[in-house]
């Protein structure tokens, strides 16, 4: 029998215990976690606050703390990734068959999002040799990084809504913390941000006068914080290497030619002063190591073993300057000591890693200390590349202009600033670095897509120009060749017409190609050739103008025999190049009208010529040609612009100076004039044959010259431009260039003929031609700005001040569409200010004539704002400086006007003094008196012997060839960009 239950129910199911998802060992795990995490978003808050107050300021805030503080951001978030991990596996397998399928839900997203934080922070650091460089997909990266833990946290909160309850107390308490330390630490560090641009004090300029540099703190800074190339280049092993073979890197005592100057400077100041100061107007630029770390000062510093003596401009050098003080030149800029991510000079490897990890998560701080807005300006080159010569180094007067290339840039149409310029480019350069620092492909750490470009770029930090010579000297033919390269196409040379009789004056046949005249037998001939600058951005040549050799050599043969030369190498005097020739320098003289031949700034005192070529401009240079009489074969005539950076006479006493401090150069041979075989550069070639007049025909031979591969009005025009710069003996041939010019329908022709005409005096026939030039401005490429300078110049000597101010503000003023599309902007050009101040000085003496005080006045004011607006372009204006004395007296303002007396009195040249160096130096060199001439004519024939006309100078034509390293035979046809 069995038994029943008398309630008839069934027995209960016993419930199912209860399993926490976190188990004890894994809770551990997750309060670890925790830590980390609240640390890290107490951490994040403080570093995001700061990128905030950067990106919201434009100031820095940064310093060594907030690196410690990134780094601590590194180490917390590497520390998290296992224990996240480990976590985040085991928490999902115990709770995959979860009935909360919600939460279960919500903790996979929660995951997924956690490791991408991790992800992202992993990529965003660059760990070895993996670097995120695309900008899109490092701007996504990192803004998942922000974003995510933000996620993170919203999920989280989702999730535990499903589980026990949130313990709000105890994260709430922590917060309060947390964001009560953020606070203090932020407000603390808000204090003092970081001055980029601070001027150091006056207090230190005593340490470096005569230059103009000083320092942030006014105290020196420490050589080895001035020589960390090596901790550059393990980054920036392109830049680094580039940099090591460029004239920078060799600039201070390292440099064998700036070592013979600035020895010899150094010496005379010692003797004239007991001290070496007066060198430190070069040390500013050629040896800022020793200079900023005190040791140049030293009379017995040791220019060849000392450390710092070729160290050169370092990267910490140009990367370090925080300031461009003025446009003055002479190094008028602020340096300081860089503030480094931490253990950067430390000898542990570990910690070594540790810094370079922390520039390549974190480079921003490390990009802007060491690469400022202005580093891409002209105005930074100019501190180095333009110079004046003060007392302290002459011992003769205050100012004295020396090399300046950024002031001819500055108002050039290469710039897009000048509204004077004969030529424009489609689009203004608007720096140096587009130049001298051409883009190369790189992979190195702050590698770039440059303008969207496909490649990764870095800008080349060889610097290509011209110093052949420092490579010839290190032996190093591979960037002699670099330089060449470079120098190809940036000038040419056009044989364009000759003269028949031999004089300026005498029958014009031109341009010559595809016709050309024949030559009679003993004829006299004018050969007329340009040389005409094209990619160049300021005079040509610059820089080293006393001691650079550019001239011009002329060949001309009759089948084998030399029947005329000049500007050849003579291998029985060094190399030197015939003094007869025509060079492209500035002949500089001192006091006693001897050439500056050494290098020797302290002598600087007054050019006997000047025949630089301004950008986007041209030379006239006449060869004389006497055809001997039993000439029969035809005349061919070879024109060559060369190019040597050092002169013989320099390198010899260079060489010689070197041997006697224990330093021989290359080619140097003891009691013997120095042969000077540094490379020559061949910039531009230009070839003409011309058939021969015969009696006897069978002797005739048909002569055929390709036509010339530039625009027959181009021609006229810069065969007109070198005549026009010539001054006023050639202006009459200028004239006769640009009529030809308007002929063949070019704006230029009018426009260049109203400079002519306004040069001579000539204003209503000025006029004439600016009102037939008026008639093109609807033409494209019409230099509407220049006619109105022109028109404002005219308008202003014929007494119609009204119209003249007109035309001069619209120069200043217009912003058209084009001028916008081209980069141009003509308010700078102080030629134009300063016309526009004398229109209104003017003005103003018209009405006080008028007796209408308070107008007269009015305009004496606005005269001064123009030549104030001067002074803040360009400090050192002599023009500025006089009006602005007399505006002042005018004004009543008799301090002032003591005040701009004074200043222009310090810059204005000597006029008087110069007269007899002058003197002196036309008795001294006949060649460089002849080359002086208002008028020059090169004779070809001066150094051919009738009993040697078939004998070139140096044995054979093949021979002088030799002698030149050549970069091409024939220059490419390139587009005119000035």
């Amino acid at each position: 029998m069995s038994s029943v239950s008398t309630t008839g129910t069934a027995a209960p199911v016993p419930r199912k215990k209860y399993v926490r998802a976190v188990g004890p060992r894994l809770r551990k795990l997750l309060y670890f976690i925790f830590v980390l995490v609240a640390l890290l978003f107490a951490n994040s808050g403080y570093l995001s606050i700061f990128t905030f107050l950067e990106w919201f300021s434009g100031k820095t805030y940064q310093d060594f703390f907030y690196q410690y503080m990134f780094l601590a951001h590194l180490v917390l978030g590497l520390l998290l990734i296992l224990p996240l991990v480990i976590f985040g596996l085991v928490h999902t397998w115990n709770t995959k068959d979860r009935r909360n399928r919600r939460a279960v839900r919500i903790g996979y997203v929660l995951l997924g999002v956690s490791m991408a934080i991790l992800v992202t922070g992993i990529l965003l650091v660059r760990i070895g040799g993996f670097d995120l460089k695309q900008p899109l997909a490092r701007n996504t990266v990192y803004w998942l990084h922000v974003a995510c833990p933000l996620a993170a946290v919203w999920l989280y909160w989702l999730h535990r809504l499903a589980g026990p309850r949130i313990k709000w107390r105890i994260g709430m308490s922590f917060a309060a913390v947390a964001v009560a330390a953020i606070a203090v630490m932020v407000v603390l560090q808000m204090q003092d941000p970081r001055q980029w641009n601070a001027i150091g004090p006056d207090s230190g300029v005593q340490y470096f006068e005569p230059s103009l540099a000083r320092t942030a703190s006014g105290n020196f800074i420490p050589a080895e914080a001035m020589m960390n190339d090596d901790y550059c280049l393990k980054c920036h092993a392109d830049i680094h290497r580039d940099w090591q073979e460029s004239v920078h890197h060799f600039s201070s005592f390292n440099n064998e030619p700036y070592l013979a100057s600035v020895s010899a400077t150094r010496a005379m100041s010692l003797e004239r002063d007991g001290s070496v100061q007066a060198s430190r107007w070069c040390a500013g630029c050629h040896d800022p190591v020793p200079f900023f770390s005190g040791a140049f000062d030293d009379p017995e510093f040791d220019m060849l073993k000392h450390p710092t003596a070729r160290a050169g401009i370092t990267c910490t050098v140009c990367h370090t300057i925080t300031n461009v003080n003025s446009v003055r030149g002479n190094a008028d800029y602020t340096i300081e000591e860089p503030l480094h991510y931490p253990f950067a000079n430390s000898e542990n490897a570990a910690l070594q890693w540790i810094n370079n990890q922390l520039v390549k998560a974190k480079p921003s701080f490390h990009k802007k200390t060491f690469l400022k807005p202005f580093h891409k300006t002209a105005e930074f080159c100019s501190t180095c590349h333009k110079v004046h010569l003060p007392m302290a180094l002459n011992g003769y007067k205050e100012f004295l202009r020396g090399q300046n290339h950024y002031d001819p840039y500055l108002f050039s149409g290469v710039s897009g600033h000048g509204a004077r310029s004969f030529y424009y480019p489609p689009k203004a350069v608007d720096n140096c670095n587009e130049c001298h620092m051409p883009l190369v492909a790189s992979d190195d750490f702050g590698a770039k897509h440059f303008d969207g470009a496909a490649e990764l770029s870095v800008h080349d930090h060889m610097f290509p120009s011209a110093n052949t010579g420092i490579a010839w000297l290190r032996d190093r033919d591979d960037i002699i060749a670099i330089h060449q390269e470079y120098l190809q196409d940036i000038v040419r040379v056009d044989i364009f017409g000759i003269r028949e009789g031999g004089e300026i004056d005498g029958e014009l046949i031109a341009p010559l190609r595809p016709q050309v005249p024949t030559m009679k037998p003993g004829g006299r001939y004018l050969i007329e050739s340009v040389v005409r600058t094209l990619k160049l951005g300021h005079l040509f040549t610059q820089g080293t103008v006393d001691s650079n050799e550019v001239w011009l050599q002329v060949n001309v043969t009759s089948g084998d025999r030399v029947i005329g030369r000049s500007g050849m190498i003579d291998p029985e005097n060094g190399n030197e190049v015939d003094p007869w020739s025509h060079f492209i320098n500035v002949f500089m003289l001192d006091k006693d009208g001897n050439r500056i031949s050494r290098r020797n700034p302290e002598n600087i005192f007054t050019p006997l010529y000047n025949h630089q070529i301004p950008p986007g401009a041209g030379q006239t240079v006449h060869f004389e040609l006497e055809v001997p009489d039993d000439v029969t074969e035809p005349i061919q005539v070879e024109l060559k612009l060369l190019y040597r950076k050092f002169d013989t006479e320099y390198m010899d006493f260079v060489a010689k100076t070197n041997a006697d401090l224990g330093q021989p150069i290359r080619g140097y041979e003891a009691g013997k004039r120095y042969v000077n075989n540094l490379p020559i550069t061949t910039m531009a070639v230009d070839t003409v044959e011309f058939p021969v007049e015969s009696a006897d025909a069978d002797a005739n031979r048909t002569v055929q010259n390709p036509d010339r591969d530039i625009p027959q009005w181009q021609r006229w025009n810069d065969y007109g431009i070198g005549l026009l710069l010539k001054g006023k003996a050639e202006l009459r041939q200028a004239e006769e260039a640009f009529t030809q010019v308007e002929k063949l329908g070019r704006y230029d022709g009018p426009l260049n003929l109203a400079r002519v005409l306004n040069s001579e005096g000539r204003l209503d026939e000025a006029v004439d031609a600016l009102q037939r030039a008026a008639e093109y401005q609807d033409t494209a490429g019409f230099p509407r700005w220049t006619w109105a300078w022109l028109s404002g110049d005219v308008n202003a000597q014929q007494g119609r001040l009204e119209e003249a101010e007109q035309n001069l503000r619209s120069v200043l003023d217009d912003n058209t569409a084009e001028m916008q599309k081209r980069g141009f902007d003509f308010s700078i050009d102080i030629v134009v200010i300063n016309l526009l101040g004398r229109t209104l000085f003017d003005l103003g003496n018209v009405r006080e004539r008028q007796q209408r005080p308070e107008e007269s006045i009015l305009y004496f004011r606005e005269a001064v704002a123009q030549f104030e607006k001067t002074l803040t372009i360009d400090p050192e204006d002599v023009s500025a400086h006089h009006n602005l004395q007399l505006l002042f007296e005018k004004l009543g303002d008799h301090e002032q006007a003591e005040v701009q007396r004074k200043l222009h009195q310090l810059y204005k040249p000597d006029d008087n003094a110069a007269g007899r160096a002058i003197r002196l130096a036309r008795e001294k060199y006949p060649a460089a008196n002849h080359a002086a001439e208002a008028v020059v004519k090169y004779s070809l024939n001066r150094d051919l012997p009738a009993a040697r006309q078939d004998d070139p100078q140096d044995g054979s034509k093949e021979k002088i060839n030799e002698t030149q390293a050549t970069a091409t035979d024939t220059p490419k046809e390139v587009n005119d960009v000035q």
